[in-house]
């Protein structure tokens, strides 16, 4: 350029300045989509001798990381988990457990969004759905898990149970967020029939309310080959516009677990490319030594994604976010 067609230097300045916050260059107001806390009690029940979390530690927690907001799954399923020691009066538990997140949630409205949970076997999951439904810290969702409470679709029992506990969380508005990958300790059948179970039997019971699949189908990492034969069945959902997909997104919580994804890199990225960046909300999973929310960001960044697709995910809003 001649010298005589540059610019004022002044102007110069205000363009670098406008260039900074450019929509690509502001930090993005981060939510982790799934986040646990723990009380006493079901800290030591998940491992021994532990204290739990409570929300002021994890607030502290998030602050180090640059996080605003998450979304809190209780862990109260776990009381009814049929691969430990019954406790007596289970219920007593579970509800115990979703009333202790329900006040702790309570104490930072403004960056703590609240799930209920519950075993779907249990013969007192729809009750408890509807007692949950009228708390207000923890109305907006429902947190179950596959391979704590060991669901298997494929047997028509445990599949009956589960859609009443779809048809009940859509009845009352919540939203669901669901570790579908069955038990692996028991090796229970998981992988593609299981995905199309979900999509064909499940799913339409709760057509009206955000589906939010944890871990993009897994557990995990990604070095199972069962949980890209499941989320395959996804996305070929989306690819044809299958109607029972609308409202489904997922998480990419523990993805980046460290040795269970390096391998299959273009394999993860081209899966998120195929769901797309909309459909697709950050998440890192319990606050735990070594999986800290920073640590998990970090790690997370190491997927090889652009700058945008990252800025993308971590800003996404999810509908029930939005109520």
């Amino acid at each position: 350029m001649h010298p005589s067609n540059r610019p004022p230097k002044r102007w110069i300045a205000i363009l670098a300045a406008l260039a900074a916050f450019s929509p690509l260059n502001l930090p993005a107001e981060i939510v982790d989509y799934h986040q646990h806390l723990f009380s006493p009690e079901a800290g030591a029940r998940a491992i021994p001798r532990w204290h739990g979390i409570d929300a002021d530690t994890l607030i502290a927690d998030l602050d180090a990381a640059g996080i605003s907001r998450a979304v809190i799954l209780s862990t109260a399923y776990g009381f009814a988990n049929p691969n430990k020691p019954p406790v007596a009066d289970e219920h007593a538990h579970v509800m115990a457990e979703n009333d202790w997140t329900s006040a702790q949630v309570a104490k930072y409205p403004n960056r703590l969004l609240g799930f209920c949970s519950v075993n779907p076997l249990t013969d007192y999951a729809v009750e408890e759905i509807a007692r949950c439904a009228k708390d207000p810290n923890l109305r907006t969702g429902l947190k179950l898990h596959f391979g704590n409470s060991d669901v298997n679709v494929d047997n028509p029992d445990h599949l009956a149970r589960v859609r009443r506990v779809f048809h009940a969380a859509n009845e009352h508005h919540m939203a669901i967020v669901v570790h579908m990958h069955a038990n692996i300790d028991h090796k229970r059948p998981y992988g593609a029939r299981e995905a199309r179970i979900f999509l064909e039997k499940l799913l339409p019971e709760a057509p009206d309310v955000v589906v939010q699949i944890a871990h993009l189908a897994g557990g995990g990492g990604y070095d199972d080959p069962a949980t890209d034969a499941a989320l395959a069945v996804f996305i070929k959902g989306i690819q044809r516009q299958d109607r029972r997909m609308k409202n489904v997104y997922f998480d990419v919580c523990g993805i980046a677990l460290s040795g269970r994804w390096e391998k299959k890199a273009d394999l993860v990225v081209r899966r998120i490319r195929q769901i797309g960046t909309s459909r697709l909300l950050y998440g890192s999973d319990a606050a735990v030594a070594g999986n800290l929310p920073k640590d998990a960001l970090d790690n997370w960044r190491r997927l090889p994604l652009t700058q945008e697709e990252f800025r993308q995910i971590e800003n996404n809003v999810a509908p029930y976010l939005q109520r």
